[in-house]
């Protein structure tokens, strides 16, 4: 006998709200980002040496996944970095060539220059990051 208050729940109950709670994490863990990067934008302490300008080739660039950075060099002697972090599903991007930065996980692709979305899915620009060049060394500002 249950007390005055007290609530059993059936197994089909359970078995079904659990399955409802799978479900629904499913969907969470395949929803897209939101475009901002949030917590999983770059992780660079101000001052940290991120390349040397030798290894920024002109027209393409260089993508740093443990600092979640992409550098590139769209024109000689003018370097630019971004997020790594695709807006389209926060993953990062995989590469930097002709002018461009793209994302092969689902084919977004951005402009070397501006960061600007050029194609696929993406939802919005990569955000700048603030680089200085002192010498050959490119660093996080």
């Amino acid at each position: 006998m249950t007390g005055i208050g007290e609530i059993r729940a059936s197994r089909r109950i359970v078995f079904s709200g659990l399955g409802a709670l799978g479900v629904a994490a499913a969907l969470a863990g395949c929803a897209g980002g939101d475009g901002d990067g949030g917590s999983s934008g770059p992780k660079v302490a101000a001052g940290a040496e991120l390349a040397t300008t030798s290894e920024v080739p002109v027209g393409g660039g260089i993508v740093l996944t443990d600092e979640k950075v992409v550098v590139t060099q769209p024109t000689a002697g003018t370097f630019l970095a971004f997020t790594a972090v695709c807006t389209h599903q926060s993953l990062l991007v995989t590469s930097v060539e002709d002018g461009t930065i793209r994302c092969a996980n689902h084919g977004s692709s951005y402009s070397a220059t501006t960061g600007e979305v050029e194609g696929g899915p993406a939802g919005g620009p990569l955000a700048a990051v603030d680089i200085t060049v002192e010498g050959d060394r490119i660093l996080a500002a």
